[in-house]
C-alpha cells in the first residue's frame, strides 16, 4: 500500500503478488470503475496475481486517493497512469480497466504507447451513444445532491471506508457526472491502435451488441471469415462476451480472469 506523486496527485496504489516484472512477464495495472476502487477487484485479485505482479491503482478522487483542484478527464487520469507507470519503472505494463477505468486505459494506449505493452478494454463504449438510452439519461441526472441516496450503495460504504475526506462524496458525484455528460467518439484514435488489444464485455451490458460490434469491428474483427489458420484473424486483437454477466458483475466475474490471462500470455 502506498501513495505516488503524479501530476500534483497524491496517488494512492497497491501491489499484488510476487512474480518479478519482466519485459516478458511485465506488471498487469488494474483501473476500476466510476466512483469505486482497487477494492472492488477483491473477488478475483488472486487468481489475477497468482503468476503476475498486479498494480492496482485509486484514480483521481476516487477511494483513497484525495481529489485535487481539476476536473476529472479520461484524459488527464490516463496522464496520471502513465507518470504512475515511469515513477515505479515498470516499462512497458499491461494495462486492464472496467467501465470509467477501461476508458482510462484506452486514452492511456492512445496518448501513451511507450508504456503499453497490451491493452484491455472492459465495458467501455468508445463512442457516447453506445450506452443505451435509459442510462444517458440517469447520467444526465448525476449530481451532488444524489450523494445523500448514493451513499447506501456499495460505492458509498467502500468511499465512506476508504476516502481521506469522506465528505467530498458529493464532490466527486459531481465531477463523474460533467465527465459522463461530454459526448465522445474515439473511433479514428482507435482504428490507428497498434498495441495488441481485448475488449471484453457482459452479454447483458450497458450497450447495445450493436455498439460491441461497431467496436470489434474499429479493430478490423467481425469482417471475414477467420480461416481454417486464423489469418483471417484481426491480427492479435480479442474479443470476449461472458456468459451470465451485466454491466454491474463483470468485473468480479471468474471469466473475466480466463479470458485476461489467456490474452496476456498469448
Amino acid at each position: 500500500m502506498s501513495y505516488a506523486e503524479v501530476n500534483g496527485l497524491n496517488q494512492y496504489y497497491e501491489e499484488h503478488g510476487d512474480a518479478p516484472v519482466t519485459a516478458e512477464h511485465p506488471a498487469m495495472v488494474l483501473l476500476h470503475g466510476g466512483l469505486g476502487g482497487g477494492d472492488m477487484f477483491g473477488p478475483i485479485l488472486p487468481a489475477l496475481s497468482a503468476r503476475r505482479r498486479v498494480i492496482t491503482v485509486d484514480l483521481q478522487g476516487h477511494s483513497h486517493t484525495a481529489d485535487v483542484d481539476r476536473p476529472i478527464r479520461l484524459e488527464t487520469c490516463a496522464d496520471d497512469i502513465a507518470a504512475l507507470i515511469r515513477h515505479l519503472g515498470l516499462g512497458r505494463a499491461d494495462i486492464v480497466g472496467y467501465s470509467f477505468g477501461g476508458g482510462v486505459a484506452l486514452r492511456c494506449a492512445i496518448q501513451h504507447l511507450d508504456v503499453v505493452r497490451k491493452l484491455v478494454v472492459v465495458s467501455f463504449p468508445f463512442r457516447r451513444d453506445g450506452f443505451y438510452a435509459d442510462v444517458l439519461k440517469q447520467q444526465e441526472q448525476m449530481a451532488p445532491e444524489a450523494a445523500p441516496f448514493m451513499k447506501q450503495t456499495p460505492m458509498g460504504e467502500l468511499y465512506e471506508r476508504t476516502a481521506p475526506r469522506p465528505e467530498d462524496f458529493g464532490t466527486l458525484i459531481g465531477k463523474m457526472g460533467d465527465l459522463l455528460r461530454i459526448p465522445f467518439d474515439y473511433s479514428e484514435e482507435i482504428r490507428e491502435l497498434e498495441i495488441p488489444t481485448e475488449l471484453v464485455f457482459a452479454d447483458a451490458d450497458t450497450y447495445s451488441l450493436q455498439h460491441v460490434s461497431d467496436f470489434w469491428a474499429l479493430l478490423g474483427g467481425g469482417r471475414q471469415d477467420g480461416g481454417w489458420d486464423g489469418s483471417g484473424r484481426p491480427g492479435p486483437h480479442r474479443l470476449a462476451v461472458l456468459p451470465n454477466t451485466t454491466h454491474y458483475n463483470v468485473f468480479e466475474s471468474p471469466a473475466l480472469v480466463t479470458a485476461v490471462d489467456a490474452f496476456l500470455d498469448a
